[in-house]
């Protein structure tokens, strides 16, 4: 097993800078964001351009590895799989194989995405629509080597009444999805604040767990009491404030990671422990972003056998 990070996080630094950073704080891998923009918000960080990815970019980036120590566990490019509008879904498949392309150039084995919802349509009509264009994604990788996996996040923030838009979110929904020929990319996090036991996830899909993330949340039981487990009816604008939890860098939410760890060894798990920083109190700027993944990996190194 090894500790890695997600770089999304850190938008506005190039890869080569989040390179150094890691190599000098510990960090043994990373998991390179690759959405095809370079907006401000974290989750549109794109420190690789896979969509113009040659053999130089792929020299290049190895190069830039090798000379921090540091291996590439996944591409990361989280979106919405059965997004509602035609164009859009369009866009995104043809990233998403952009991604998948470049892992190959790259001998990464991995690239990360969401089935994601059309929110417009039954849970029942998007896992037929899901049977019929997603096995094709999972060919396209599987032909160049290259295994596609999802993260287990609710992406309830997709939805405009806050429900699940990411139909990947619980254990009954992954074995739907290994049947496509998907893997998971296992966060602990999403499992603890919808009421279902993480470390008691491992054993029964080891075989399918070939990469974690590393996210903590903070349950707020009196808040819960007052909006419900579906959260705020009235966000103020913001889709993904639940109000009654947040996501935290591990080891400070309710994630027990010296039992998630300890299982993950258990159960033969052999890849990449990766933070997903998402932690509000720990950003803002660059400088509080990075004493965040700081203080994981301080939480998590000395859990990981050297």
């Amino acid at each position: 097993m090894k500790l890695g990070m997600l770089t999304a996080c850190l938008p506005q630094w190039d890869l080569a800078k989040i390179a150094v950073w890691a190599q000098q704080e510990g960090y043994q891998a990373l998991e390179v964001a690759v959405w095809p923009g370079t907006g401000g918000r974290d989750f549109e960080a794109s420190h690789l351009p896979v969509a113009q990815f040659g053999p130089r970019q792929a020299e290049e980036t190895r190069a830039l590895l090798a000379r921090h120590g540091l291996e590439l566990s996944a591409l990361a490019y989280y979106e919405n799989n059965l997004h509602p509008d035609p164009a859009r879904r369009t866009e995104i498949r043809t990233h998403l194989r952009h991604a998948i392309d470049a892992a190959q150039a790259l001998g990464v084995p991995y690239v990360g995405t969401f089935i994601g919802r059309d929110w417009t349509k039954s849970v029942a009509d998007n896992l037929t629509e899901a049977e019929r264009i997603l096995p094709e994604l999972v060919e396209y990788a599987g032909e160049r080597d290259v295994r596609i996996i999802v993260e287990n996040c609710v992406m309830e923030g997709w939805h405009p009444d806050g429900y699940p838009g990411n139909l990947a979110y619980s254990p009954e929904l992954w074995e739907w999805m290994f049947e496509l020929g998907f893997y998971l990319n296992w966060d602990p996090s999403h499992l603890t604040w919808i009421g279902i036991d993480p470390v008691a996830t491992i054993a029964p899909y080891a075989d399918r767990i070939v990469h974690a993330q590393a996210k903590d949340v903070e349950l707020d039981p009196a808040a819960r009491q007052r909006y419900g487990f579906f959260g705020k009816s009235a966000k103020g604008g913001d889709p993904w404030d639940m109000g009654w939890w947040r996501y935290r860098v591990p080891g400070l939410g309710q994630v027990d990671w010296r039992r998630v760890v300890d299982r993950l060894y258990e159960h033969g798990f052999t890849g990449t422990l990766s933070v997903e920083h998402e932690d509000p109190v720990w950003s803002g700027d660059e400088d509080r972003v990075t004493q965040g993944l700081r203080i994981a990996h301080r939480n998590l190194r000395p859990l990981i056998v050297s």
